[in-house]
């Protein structure tokens, strides 16, 4: 994309200015001030400042538009446009923590229930993934295209795993076992909103999560799409905003693998 629309420029600062606290503070990560939401998951200072920050930016920006964030109340859109920004200022926020370099900030914009616009940028790698509704999807300024394997033995597949009693962990083993069986292997990245990038950009054939919020996957959603991928829930339904699972991959290997993932789930819920 030679020239960035006016969207996703604010989008771009707004990621910016929130990366270099981020860097910053994981220059210092074991110094930081940590509280818990619960177990296995954490809220850290550095994600409340980095969520404060994009926050201002995206409202001095767009002040009309409505904001739905990981750690704040919603804010609903007044402006009449039908559009809200959907963040997550820091996704991988237990890697954060532990010194791992793999974390992002997702920011996406929705109009009317569609997303139409998403960037995740991962600040320590500068790696920046954007797209826009009808324009393709992008890495540092190069095109990008989600992966063109066909079968699924050759495929690496990423996934998120239940962790301190949280989500269906019998479910979870039976799928992760019968995607292990069939597939060149399986990540766990633990940031789903890079797991989803990296399908659009080929870098993982396909991805599959369950319990996701919004803001893990809106901008996701979009790169995936625009990159040429099929994006839906587990069990094939239209995504939404609402939706209680995700299954994205190219378009070769989608429907074997939701077969796959289908197949242990017989007499359970997708």
């Amino acid at each position: 994309m030679a020239t960035r629309s006016a969207l996703l420029n604010v989008m771009f600062m707004a990621a910016d200015k929130a990366a270099r606290g981020l860097k910053r503070d994981f220059g210092e990560v074991e110094n930081l001030q940590v509280s818990r939401k619960g177990p296995a998951d954490f809220v850290s200072t550095a994600d409340l400042k980095a969520e404060k920050t994009l926050k201002q930016e995206l409202q001095k920006a767009r002040p009309g538009y409505g904001l739905l964030m990981e750690e704040s109340a919603e804010i609903p859109e007044s402006d009449g446009s039908g559009r809200r920004w959907i963040v997550d200022p820091l996704d991988g926020t237990s890697n954060f923590l532990h010194g791992l370099p793999h974390f992002a900030i997702s920011i996406a914009l929705e109009e009317h229930g569609e997303i139409i616009a998403g960037l995740v940028y991962d600040p320590i790698k500068e790696d920046r993934f954007y797209a826009e509704k009808g324009q393709g999807a992008f890495h540092n300024d190069r095109r990008l295209r989600v992966s063109a394997r066909h079968r699924l033995n050759e495929c690496l597949v990423a996934t998120g795993a239940p962790f301190a009693g949280k989500g269906d962990r019998p479910q979870f083993l039976d799928e992760i076992d019968a995607v292990m069986a069939n597939t060149a292997g399986v990540r766990r990245w633990g940031a789903a909103a890079l797991d989803l990038a990296y399908v659009a950009a080929g870098r993982f054939d396909g991805f599959w999560e369950r319990g996701l919020s919004p803001w893990d996957y809106a901008a996701g959603l979009i790169l995936v799409r625009e990159a040429g991928g099929y994006i839906c829930e587990m069990n094939g339904k239209s995504l939404t905003m609402a939706s209680p699972s995700v299954l994205a991959s190219n378009n070769a290997i989608h429907s074997d693998l939701m077969k796959l993932l289908r197949k242990p789930l017989s007499n359970q819920k997708a």
